[in-house]
């Protein structure tokens, strides 16, 4: 019995390590330029354009952009799929990983600019958010795909082939942005301690603890209230 429980548990796990395999390995597209439209949602004219923006790029940077479609992102997540696109294609100098993608999945409704590490310092994650946001996003919203590839690309080569200054200054501005959109505003999170301090005060005033303290019946709120110097 217990060497039929082991063969079970060994064949169980091998199983497992070949669907984790199956998983890691989605197809990909074949590197055929520097578009890849396998959506089909680009025309020639666009396709042009963005091709001579890519060339143009990589002779005064060294960088390599490729805009990428997709019909699918087969379940995988975009962040995943992009990751392990860019390994496959091996974009970008090895000895400086200066590769970046645009990801359009528009059946799925998602894009991403994956960004190889020689490149993160200049197109930050918060960066690429904006540039997705303002710029691609809201053409694709409209209907617009071509438009919101374009201005995405536009965006994304504008940063990378900028000057140094140019270049902190636009990442100074994005990360202004990301914290201006992140998070809870500093009266919010007074207001949050506060109605986590009257919780806490309402349920001692329930307990013997409480009643031994509060040596009346009135409400602890006010008092917490003054202590943070908020008019009642």
């Amino acid at each position: 019995m217990n060497a039929l429980l082991r063969l079970g548990l060994v064949t169980f796990l091998l199983l497992a390590l070949a669907c984790g395999l199956a998983k890691a390995a989605p197809d990909f597209p074949p590197l055929s330029g520097r578009v890849v439209d396998a959506a089909n949602v680009l025309s020639p004219a666009t396709e042009e354009q963005l091709t001579a923006q890519s060339a143009a790029l990589e002779a005064k940077t060294g960088a390599q952009f490729v805009v990428v479609t997709l019909p699918s992102l087969q379940d995988y997540a975009i962040e995943d799929y992009g990751y392990q696109l860019g390994r496959a294609w091996g974009l970008g100098a090895k000895d400086k990983n200066d590769g970046v993608l645009l990801i359009i999945a528009p059946n799925d409704r998602k894009v991403r600019i994956e960004v190889g590490y020689g490149l993160e310092g200049v197109l930050t994650d918060a960066l690429s958010n904006l540039i997705l946001q303002r710029q691609v996003l809201p053409r694709f919203r409209a209907g617009d795909v071509e438009g919101g590839v374009r201005s995405g690309a536009d965006a994304i080569v504008a940063q990378i082939s900028a000057d140094p200054e140019h270049q902190k200054a636009t990442l100074a501005q994005a990360s202004k942005a990301a914290k201006g959109q992140s998070g809870l505003s500093p009266d919010a999170y007074i207001w949050l301690i506060i109605i986590f301090l009257w919780i806490v005060f309402s349920a001692m005033r329930g307990s013997r603890y409480g009643r031994r303290m509060r040596g009346g019946e009135a409400s602890s709120l006010p008092i917490i209230l003054w202590a943070a110097r908020i008019p009642v």
